[in-house]
């Protein structure tokens, strides 16, 4: 099974063959900034299973020694994904970007202690204050897979 996603005027597209993502919400206030939104939705999938066509330009930083890299469209400005060095292996999509997006329910949310207070979180889906280790968000997948998500 092939998804796909694009940035919002098209000529940014992509493919992941993996047969399923999936989507959290992720609370922090870096995602709040970049979002201009109370929150970022994300799909992190292999980069390995990862392939894009289109001009992008990017945005490079580095923060608490970790450095990241923000992809964008060079036409629109839609930010298309993100990687970092403590995760390297791995793409971290803007879950608005891929296709059939709004069927896609957060299995988690994430930074929950840097939420806006008026943000009512769903109930029986897994939340974590911080960043999840990587065993809680396998974790977070597998009851996901139970619910019959992904």
């Amino acid at each position: 099974m092939t998804i796909t996603g694009s940035c919002e005027c098209n000529a940014v597209t992509y493919s992941i063959t993996e047969s399923s993502v999936y989507v959290y919400a992720c609370h922090c206030l870096n995602c709040q900034t970049r979002s201009g939104s109370a929150f970022a939705e994300h799909a992190m999938v292999s980069d390995s299973s990862f392939t894009f066509e289109g001009g992008t330009t990017g945005y490079k930083r580095s923060e608490n020694g970790i450095e990241f890299e923000e992809v964008f469209c060079a036409i629109c400005h839609t930010r298309i994904f993100n990687r970092n060095s403590l995760l390297p292996d791995m793409i971290f999509l803007r879950a608005g970007t891929l296709a059939g997006s709004q069927t896609l329910d957060p299995i988690a949310h994430i930074w929950i202690s840097r939420k806006q207070a008026w943000i009512a979180l769903p109930k029986g889906i897994p939340v974590f204050a911080e960043s999840p280790t990587p065993e809680e968000f396998g974790a977070a997948i597998h009851a996901a897979e139970q619910r019959g998500q992904g």
